[in-house]
């Protein structure tokens, strides 16, 4: 009889299928995700909040890279750094402790125009609108404010029509910020790290999600949940994977970013990762992931 191999007994392989069907690592058949076609004109805007209450999920990460994977399709891309740690400004280059003007501005000054903010990045058809410390006094500022939870929804208003999708990346809370990103947003993407204590705060997200649906965001809508930061040789990444399909089916995206070294790279050489490695298996998960988006909105 022949002898198992130790590889054998550590990952059993999917029975084979009669149609060959490829088994994504979700543990569903990769579904077919065609080239978009190119755009005839653009706009108006999809906006895609970025969101999870917990850090170092990934989410920034996320932000520039999807967003540089969808400029690489032809579509304009605005990145709103709503997070007043200011990493997705210094993930593309731009100095926080310099700006003359920020999305601070925006939300508590109507003498800033919108154009005088927004940057232009490395990556055509990439642009951001990037923020810094100021942010963080935004959200107690805020609180006097008539319509509060709509400010940014105000903001962003004028540029929609310039742009095919608008992506948020959001503070690691569910305070008056991230409700402001929820208002605005037209879908949800919840970066969730293939652990278990991020996957414990998804339920207290949708629950959020839920009630800002209700009474602030009737279109609000979760685009899907995005495993990250995933090891598939480690049996509780894949654990909690399984976990994740299991208890939100068809939410998950079908794409699974690994967890790798170059992407910490990236934000030190200050670019997204398909420039700065594009043949990278995670400059190829991006741009998977920018199909699969497209695919869903369309779809929806």
């Amino acid at each position: 009889m022949a002898k198992s191999r130790p590889v054998d007994l550590l990952e059993p392989t999917a029975p084979a299928e009669e149609n060959d069907t490829e088994i994504g690592p979700t543990g569903r058949p990769w579904p077919h995700l065609p080239e978009p076609p190119p755009l005839t004109s653009h706009g108006p805007a999809t906006v895609i909040a970025m969101c999870n209450q917990k850090g170092g999920v990934g989410k920034t990460t996320t932000t520039i890279n999807l967003g540089a994977a969808l400029a690489e399709l032809g579509r304009r891309v605005l990145l709103v750094d709503f997070d007043p740690q200011g990493s997705l400004s210094v993930g593309l280059g731009v100095n926080p402790h310099t700006l003359e003007h920020s999305i601070y501005n925006l939300l508590l000054s109507r003498d800033t125009a919108i154009d005088d903010v927004i940057d232009r990045t490395g990556v055509a058809n990439l642009d951001i609108l990037p923020s810094n410390i100021d942010l963080s006094a935004a959200e107690v500022q805020l609180v006097s404010e008539v319509a509060r939870e709509q400010t940014l929804l105000r903001v962003l208003e004028s540029v929609k029509p310039r742009y095919d999708v608008i992506l948020i990346d959001c503070a690691p809370s569910l305070g008056l910020l991230t409700i402001n990103a929820l208002t605005a947003a037209d879908k949800v993407i919840m970066p969730l790290e293939c652990e278990f204590f991020a996957l414990r705060g998804i339920a207290l997200l949708t629950d959020t999600i839920t009630k800002v649906t209700d009474r602030l965001n009737p279109r609000l809508e979760i685009l899907g949940i995005l495993g990250t930061m995933y090891d598939p040789r480690t049996l509780h990444s894949r654990e909690v994977l399984e976990r994740v399909v299991q208890a939100f089916g068809d939410r998950v995206f079908h794409t699974v970013i690994r967890r790798t070294v170059k992407f910490p790279e990236t934000t030190v050489a200050g670019e997204p990762i398909t420039t700065y490695a594009t043949t990278s298996p995670g400059a190829t998960a991006y741009r998977t992931l920018a199909r699969e988006v497209l695919a869903r909105c369309h779809d929806e």
